[in-house]
């Protein structure tokens, strides 16, 4: 069976007729938000926002958020939401660096840490698909299982490299570059790029919208729903996973028992404020990068306008995400009405009609 429909929203589109320049702001306007804020904040402290130097540092310091927003995204498609996400990044960059401590070639402590991302996320799966628990509450109790087991594996204290065995090789996941440009920023641009062409140009993106746009619609259309929830799951894990290495690599052989859950509520805001824009209505995954880019650039430049207010960066994260959360519940609610609407009759020639028939349509 042929699937042919659509499963783009276009809840926060603009109509056929609307203007041209409200169609550029409705689907790029984050876009234009980011280059103002950029724009300000360059002029407002031109030798250190805009610096070369700030670049680099924001784009390394960035990339485990970016590649944890994507890890929120994917199941976010499937109608899903991961929180163990936070979590699992905290268990991983532990392991990943104990395992080498103890013995292990870097390249097999990788291959089992992706290993085991995915596994958390196929158990995630089996709670939310076979149990048919909630995937927030699911994702949520699977976060705190695996906060408690890195708690109990480190005995709450951090993971430290005093003998220098890990490989130099593992160090170096962080610290190549693409010429100015940071190699694991480059990893993170690369991963929201595969993840935005497997979405928009792939059919299993096409069938991952349709399964978080109408699961029983989709089941109808021949679509193995359990299947693409599944691997939305696992692929999620996994690339928590990625972030965990890449976030021990950049720590000189210190791993810390107590990191990850802070990057849980910047990656949900990203991936909401995604939402928003590119294709406005649908998760989609450069809307998650740039959604990214906004929380860097205005975390950045106002705690360089304002030093020392160390609340600056949750309160933005939250507020960013209170406002994307209710841009989507808006569009949910405009979606539902104008699928509540009645329909109007296609117009009747009066000359097929008789002359009481005429009258009474009259009068209606």
């Amino acid at each position: 069976m042929t699937m042919h429909t659509s499963v783009k929203s276009t809840a926060l589109e603009p109509g056929r007729g609307a203007p041209w320049h409200r169609k550029i702001v409705a689907n790029y306007g984050m876009v234009i938000l980011t280059v103002i804020l950029f724009a300000i904040f360059a002029i407002a402290r031109p030798d250190t926002f805009a610096s070369a130097l700030n670049f680099r540092l924001l784009a390394s310091s960035k990339s485990v958020l970016l590649i944890l927003a994507l890890a929120v995204t994917v199941p976010m498609v499937a109608g899903k939401i991961d929180l163990s996400i936070g979590y699992g990044v905290g268990l991983w960059q532990v392991m990943a660096l104990s395992w080498q401590i103890k013995g292990m070639d870097y390249r097999l402590v990788i291959l089992l840490v992706i290993v085991g991302g995915g596994v958390v996320g196929l158990l995630n799966a089996l709670l939310v698909e076979l149990a048919q628990v909630d995937a927030f509450v699911a994702t949520l109790a699977t976060g705190q299982v695996i906060y408690a087991t890195t708690y109990w594996y480190t005995g709450g204290k951090q993971i430290t490299d005093s003998a220098g065995v890990r490989a130099s090789a593992f160090d170096g996941l962080s610290t190549w570059s693409l010429g100015p440009i940071p190699g694991p920023f480059v990893i993170a641009v690369v991963l929201g790029i595969l993840l935005w062409l497997v979405l928009d140009y792939m059919p299993v993106g096409r069938y991952l919208y349709a399964v978080g746009a109408n699961p029983a619609a989709a089941r109808l259309t021949g679509i193995p729903r359990r299947r693409y929830v599944v691997g939305a799951m696992v692929s999620s894990g996994m690339l928590t996973a990625v972030a965990g290495i890449l976030l021990v690599s950049r720590q000189a052989g210190v791993a810390q028992s107590n990191i990850g859950p802070e990057y849980l509520l910047p990656a949900l805001a990203a991936a909401f404020l995604g939402s928003t824009t590119i294709r406005p209505g649908r998760v989609n995954g450069l809307g998650t990068v740039l959604g990214v880019a906004i929380a860097t650039i205005g975390i950045s430049g106002l705690e360089q306008l304002l030093p020392g207010r160390f609340y600056l960066e949750p309160l933005f994260n939250g507020l960013t995400l209170v406002a994307a959360i209710t841009i989507a519940s808006l569009a949910s609610r405009r979606r539902v009405s104008q699928a509540d609407a009645p329909v109007a009759a296609p117009p009747t020639d009066p000359s097929d009609a008789s002359a009481d028939e005429v009258r009474t349509a009259a009068i209606t």
